[in-house]
C-alpha cells in the first residue's frame, strides 16, 4: 500500500490518495478541496482511483468531491448520519471561510455499511464508527498495514476533534477515541489535519 498526503484548503485538510503499488487501483479519503491538484496528481501517477470515501460530512474534508466524481466516474461513500452536513454544504462552508464559495455536493451519494469493507488491489479496509465530532465520523483501518484514517477523531499529541457544535457529543468522542486506542500499538494513525502519529504515542495522552 503506498499513501499519498495533499493538504488542500484553506483549513489545511489532509486528503490522502491511497493506492496498491501492483495494480495503481486506488482510494480518496477526504477532498477536502483543490480538485485540480487532486485529479493532476492521480493522473500524474497513473492511480485507477475505485472510490471516494469521507470520514465525515464537514465542508472541509468533502468540497472537492463532486468534480472528482465528474472527472473519474466513481461512487462517494459516507456514513448516512452525516447526510444532513452534506444537505447545507454551500451554507457552511461560506460561514467558516467568510466568503463565497463555489462548490456543490456530490452528484450521488452511497452510504456506508459498518459491515462491509472497502477493496482495492490486495489491500482490504474494516469501517470503524467513530462518532463524537460529527453522529457519523467513521475511520478506515488496514490491519496488514498497520494503518487508519481517523478524520478529525483525534490528532497528533493529544489533540482531539472539537465537540462545541449541537450535534457533537464528547462521550462519543471519549469512547471511540478509547475503541481506537485498542488496536495494537505500531499502528499509524493519518489524522485529517497535521502530523501523522501512533497508537503508542496518543496512549500517553489519554489515560
Amino acid at each position: 500500500m503506498d499513501i499519498m498526503t495533499l493538504t488542500v484548503g484553506q483549513l489545511e485538510t489532509n486528503c490522502y490518495i491511497v493506492f496498491d503499488e501492483k495494480n495503481n487501483e486506488g482510494i480518496i479519503i477526504d477532498p477536502g478541496d483543490d480538485a485540480d491538484l487532486i485529479i493532476a496528481t492521480i493522473q500524474e501517477k497513473q492511480i485507477k482511483p475505485l472510490v471516494i470515501l469521507a470520514t465525515h460530512g464537514h465542508f472541509d474534508h468533502v468540497m472537492a468531491a463532486c468534480e472528482l466524481q465528474m472527472a473519474f466516474k466513481i461512487p462517494f461513500y459516507l456514513h448516512q448520519k452525516d447526510q444532513f452536513l452534506l444537505d447545507k454544504l454551500q451554507e457552511t462552508a461560506e460561514h467558516f471561510l467568510g466568503s463565497h464559495v463555489k462548490t456543490m455536493p456530490p452528484k450521488q451519494i452511497d452510504y456506508l455499511d459498518p459491515k462491509q469493507s472497502i477493496t482495492f488491489g490486495s489491500n482490504d479496509f474494516q469501517i470503524i464508527e467513530t462518532p463524537g465530532h460529527t453522529p457519523g465520523s467513521i475511520s478506515f483501518y488496514a490491519k496488514t498495514d498497520s494503518v487508519i484514517f481517523v478524520g478529525d477523531l483525534i490528532f497528533t499529541e493529544g489533540g482531539v476533534g472539537r465537540t462545541d457544535f449541537s450535534y457533537c457529543s464528547a462521550t462519543d468522542l471519549k469512547r471511540s477515541i478509547n475503541e481506537i486506542l485498542q488496536l495494537p500499538e505500531e499502528t499509524t494513525i493519518y489524522s485529517g489535519h497535521g502530523e501523522t502519529t501512533t497508537i503508542k504515542l496518543e496512549m500517553r495522552f489519554h489515560q
